[in-house]
């Protein structure tokens, strides 16, 4: 019998993260989930191990970031986060560190969601630091890395994103006649989450992937 799977789990209070963790639950290859949280996510289920960690000092729970692959799903907004400084250290510090640790301590896989048109050169700060994040984990040591690029997430959030999730399914709605509108269609939290297991579970061994919007409904269409 193969032996079942150690997951790690950083945002997983957020729209896609709880997703990631519903999946994980679900999925019968993966044998224990371990959560790094500011406050419990609430979950109950006897896979999870919980862990409330001070994200200023990934010294303090280092050795904790140990197992077989690691998940992602860390953001944040400017208006949440106050300022570009306080967005950059979630949004980029604080999920390099543990993707740094995750590799420093054996972990072969990692996942990582980052946002469609990031771009290491943009001139949109937000675009810009998904992707110089998405090239500094490229970066490390593991032995697959996946980056997944969504566009508008859709789905219950905590706090409510009206404009955006209507215009995602305004859009979603026009695609069929307007074809050129099909890569900003919405897409929901639950099946990036599908997406992502999809990938995990999927034959492709190069090193580092990112997968487009296109692309993640794809892997959907591949898990069914």
């Amino acid at each position: 019998m193969e032996k079942k799977k150690k997951a790690l789990v950083l945002g997983a209070t957020g729209l896609v993260g709880k997703c990631i963790v519903d999946e994980l639950i679900a999925d019968e290859s993966i044998g224990s989930i371990v959560l790094f949280l500011r406050r419990s996510s609430g979950i109950t289920n006897n896979k999870i191990t919980e862990h409330i960690v001070d994200f200023e000092n990934f010294a303090s729970f280092k050795e904790l970031i140990s197992g077989d692959i690691a998940f992602s799903a860390m953001g944040t907004t400017l208006k949440q986060a106050g300022s570009k400084k306080a967005q950059y250290k979630v949004d980029y510090t604080y999920q390099y560190e543990f993707a740094k640790a995750a590799a420093e301590n054996g972990v072969s896989e990692f996942h990582l969601v980052s946002s469609s048109g990031a771009n290491a050169k943009s001139l949109i700060f937000y675009t810009k630091i998904k992707g110089q994040l998405d090239a500094a984990i490229g970066e490390l040591p593991f032995k697959r890395t996946f980056i997944f690029r969504p566009s508008v997430l859709m789905g219950e959030r905590a706090e409510k994103r009206q404009g955006e999730e209507q215009g995602a399914k305004i859009i979603n709605g026009l695609v069929k006649w307007i074809p050129f509108l099909k890569k900003y269609r919405g897409i929901q939290a639950q099946e990036v989450a599908q997406s992502i297991l999809a990938a995990h579970h999927s034959d492709n061994e190069k090193k580092y992937t990112i997968y487009t919007l296109d692309e993640l409904f794809d892997l959907i269409q591949q898990k069914k």
